[in-house]
């Protein structure tokens, strides 16, 4: 493939609601001022219409002028509306290439292509992404670039397909079960408030709410079942919305990848090179925790530039903890997913609890100094928090074995990190003036993922535990290796 080649039509319609969505605040302010009178109205409509013709050339322009071809061992892609520019890709340097497809491109048959490379482009964006191409053209891509690094990789297509497996599929009661443990109401909720913040300037919030204070006065009851209905809803939203994203996930392992496949609405396709796998971290929370269930994702320094969190990429979103080696482990043969740890001393306890302590205690002497006899409930949440502390402690723990570093911790879910000794970018060991009194201390692991850094940490260890790994660490890194 020689000849520049443009992206599907459908890439127009795409840029169009990307670029209108940007500027969507912008026209529901002009809206609200609108009203203030007709002269105005017919000025800021105008302006708005204008916007929008303008963003609507743009973006044929911008379509028009976008071009990509696949020359001399490199993808070379052209694009700019007023600046041409030019940006080369040598194939070598591609790490992956995740492929998803989007409503609108399935409707039309095509699939969306970005390009992750070794380095990346120094942001949270891919280093080239492709649109709207053909599924047919998608395949061409992977096998000619797989060609070029591996010459010998496409007469041994064949053989490559008959070695790939799923190594996991979710089921659908592992998909129910998933959306009910997802915690997904916070994020309806968090998107609804932020919506409203953007209409604080139009919308009459004080004076709707002094009428609502009069009204809510004599009932109670019905704004309690309200907030109800409105927590329900979300609920619902967010059960539907995680059972879309997860529909049809599955693993499939290949000679040297995991390929992971998930959506149904939005179909994505992500690659991850097992030789790039940086940690493995365990999630769970304190439901599934109970339930014996538990999230495994994967510290990738190759891994979805577009991933929110960076290359954090989510691998079985849904598995029972003691299955976990069993599927796992036949391909990551050097890790060993452990589930007895090495607590922190016992003398570590009230420090634990003072954490969870510090903020909440204020508030609750506040609360019974004004409230009087309705702050005292807040002492609920005191017993809460300090339970939570206590929690917090019994989770803590740590395991060295010859090439591994395993850790576990809680925040707000327990998560535990496997590290082997050659992935560690560094250690670092804190501890404080109240630490130092109690000899206790603070290890925390560095392991390199995208453009920063991520790992794990256990507060309050015994400082001869962590002075420990931390000889570990410092002897011959390389040994055995």
């Amino acid at each position: 493939m020689s000849e520049p080649k443009r992206l599907h039509p459908i890439v127009i319609v795409l840029t169009i609601g990307k670029r209108i969505k940007d500027f969507i605040f912008s026209f529901i302010a002009l809206f609200f001022i609108s009203n203030k009178d007709d002269g105005g109205k017919l000025l800021l409509f105008g302006a708005a219409a204008i916007a929008i013709i303008g963003i609507i050339l743009v973006s044929i322009v911008s379509w028009l002028r976008y071009t990509y071809r696949l020359e001399e061992n490199e993808i070379r892609i052209e694009y700019g509306v007023f600046v041409r520019k030019k940006r080369y890709i040598p194939l070598e340097r591609i790490q992956s290439l995740d492929i998803s497809e989007g409503l609108l491109q399935r409707l039309c048959g095509m699939v969306k292509v970005q390009i992750e490379t070794a380095g990346g482009s120094g942001n949270d964006e891919a280093e080239a992404v492709l649109s709207a191409i053909s599924k047919e053209e998608a395949r061409y891509i992977q096998e000619y670039v797989a060609g070029a690094k591996n010459s010998s990789v496409q007469s041994e297509q064949a053989v490559r397909e008959e070695l790939s497996q799923i190594v996991y599929k979710i089921t659908p009661s592992q998909l129910i079960l998933l959306s009910l443990t997802s915690g997904g109401v916070g994020v309806v909720l968090s998107a609804v408030l932020a919506f409203l913040s953007q209409l604080d300037d139009f919308i009459p919030y004080e004076k709707i709410f002094r009428g609502i204070e009069q009204w809510a006065v004599s009932n109670l009851i019905l704004i309690a079942l309200l907030i109800f209905a409105g927590l329900l809803v979300a609920w619902i939203l967010a059960l539907f919305g995680t059972m879309l994203k997860y529909a049809n996930f599955h693993v499939t392992k290949t000679e040297h990848d995991l390929v992971i496949s998930q959506g149904l609405l939005e179909k994505r396709q992500i690659t991850i090179p097992l030789t790039r796998i940086q940690a493995i971290r365990i999630n769970e929370n304190i439901v599934r925790q109970w339930l014996g269930y538990g999230s495994v994702s994967v510290e990738s320094a190759g891994g979805s530039a577009s991933n929110k969190e960076g290359s954090k990429v989510l691998l079985l979103p849904l598995v029972r903890l003691r299955d976990i080696q069993p599927i796992l482990g036949p391909f990551l043969t050097d890790y060993q997913f452990t589930s007895s740890f090495t607590p922190v001393p016992k003398r570590a306890v009230n420090r634990y609890v003072f954490r969870s302590w510090i903020i909440l205690v204020p508030l609750v002497v506040i609360s019974i100094v004004f409230l009087k006899v309705w702050g005292i409930l807040s002492l609920i949440i005191l017993t809460l928090v300090t339970i939570w502390g206590v929690l917090k402690y019994k989770d803590a723990g740590w395991r060295l074995e010859e090439q591994q570093l395993s850790l576990r911790y809680r925040s707000m879910v327990r998560t535990t990190v496997f590290i082997k000794k050659n992935k560690i970018q560094s250690l670092e060991l804190k501890e404080s003036y109240f630490q130092r009194r109690k000899s206790l201390a603070t290890l925390e692991a560095f392991v390199k993922v995208g453009f920063g850094g991520a790992g794990g940490r256990v507060i309050d260890m015994d400082r001869m535990d962590v002075k420990k790994v931390y000889t570990w660490f410092s002897r011959d890194s390389q040994k055995g290796d």
